[in-house]
């Protein structure tokens, strides 16, 4: 048997062949109730669409490349999940590329060098700058992710860091603790997350009139979970009293809870955690973990919706957050 045609469909409903594709694309006006008979038919046909034909009248792949620093890093995989969905909601295909963050693997995949040809670009720099990526060459539309790009007319979607963590920061004071750890401080490299993530958790202890403590601040060199035990190990044995802690990620806050729970600390009684991202793990962890939670669905729609905009969409777009409340901060799950 042949492959099933739209005048295969159109013939077993008794309609035009042009109906039955405005049914398919979403175009034209069609009554409810013939969409659904054109929809049943599609169905016992086993009707599938050309996506490479319809794309190619259209000049267009049907493709996007997606490029994140890290894939092992569980809030860059459940955010690629989250594009993918949302390209899927558009019939686009998207290609998943893992940049570790280097600055040559950034720009390669921002000047489409060995990448094949495609509708569009969502790229989470971390070593491009906003400089770098003004003078990009290749005319494939791009959008950005994350905050490491600084101030740019270029199309980036994002979450306020400085205000998602100041309201982690209020969280832990609105329960009573004033010694509060910071773990996720960088001084080196891309720096931007850390510098945003810092001036949020100062802005809530001044806010507060809780004094600044820099010895309550751990300097990492990556946001991993060994980090985040390193910091904790070296704020204990440093005998620097604190009773919170605000990671700046979860990755690091989860770290960090193996050691205090290790070294016999309570998790909340004696010390509150807080991380950021709300990655799966963290409703699952032991206790179940606190955290700043992006809303990455809106994210990855918003982008894939910017990537198609007419005219090519500018400037910022800022996603909403929430402050998952967990038994490491409360003591039980809200």
């Amino acid at each position: 048997m042949g492959r099933t045609t739209l005048k295969d469909v159109a013939e077993r409903v008794g309609v035009s062949a042009k109906t039955v594709s405005n049914v398919v694309n979403g175009t034209g006006w069609v009554t409810d109730d013939l969409k659904s008979r054109v929809r049943v038919a599609i169905d016992e046909l086993g009707y599938r669409p050309n996506v490479s034909a319809r794309n190619l009248r259209r000049g267009r792949s049907g493709m996007i490349a997606v490029a994140l620093p890290d894939l092992s890093q569980p809030y860059f995989a459940e955010l690629a999940s989250d594009l993918v969905r949302a390209a899927q909601e558009r019939s686009i295909t998207v290609m998943i590329n893992q940049t570790d963050g280097q600055e040559e693997a950034e720009r390669r995949i921002a000047e489409g060098i060995d990448v094949p040809v495609m509708d569009g670009l969502i790229l989470s720099p971390l070593a491009l700058t906003a400089a770098d990526l003004a003078h990009r060459t290749d005319a494939t539309p791009m959008i950005l992710l994350g905050e490491h790009v600084g101030e740019t007319d270029l199309a980036h979607v994002t979450v306020d860091n400085t205000a998602a963590a100041r309201a982690a920061v209020e969280h832990l004071i609105s329960l009573g603790r004033r010694r509060i750890a910071a773990i996720g401080a960088q001084q080196d490299g891309p720096n931007e997350t850390s510098v945003l993530r810092l001036s949020g958790y100062r802005q809530a202890l001044a806010a507060a009139g809780v004094p600044y403590d820099p010895a309550l601040v751990s300097a990492v060199d990556r946001y991993h979970r060994a980090d985040g035990a390193d910091a904790a190990t070296a704020l204990l044995d440093a005998g620097t009293p604190f009773d919170a802690i605000f990671a700046f990620n979860d990755l690091l806050a989860l770290g960090a809870m193996h050691v205090l729970i290790a070294r016999g600390v309570s998790v909340p009684g004696d010390v509150a955690v807080i991380g950021f991202d709300d990655i799966d793990e963290a409703a699952f962890s032991t206790p179940s973990l606190s955290s700043v939670a992006p809303d990455t669905v809106a994210l990855a729609r918003t982008a894939i919706e910017l990537l198609g905009a007419e005219p090519p969409a500018r400037g910022g777009h800022v996603i909403p957050f929430t402050i998952a409340r967990r038994a490491s901060t409360s003591g039980e799950d809200s």
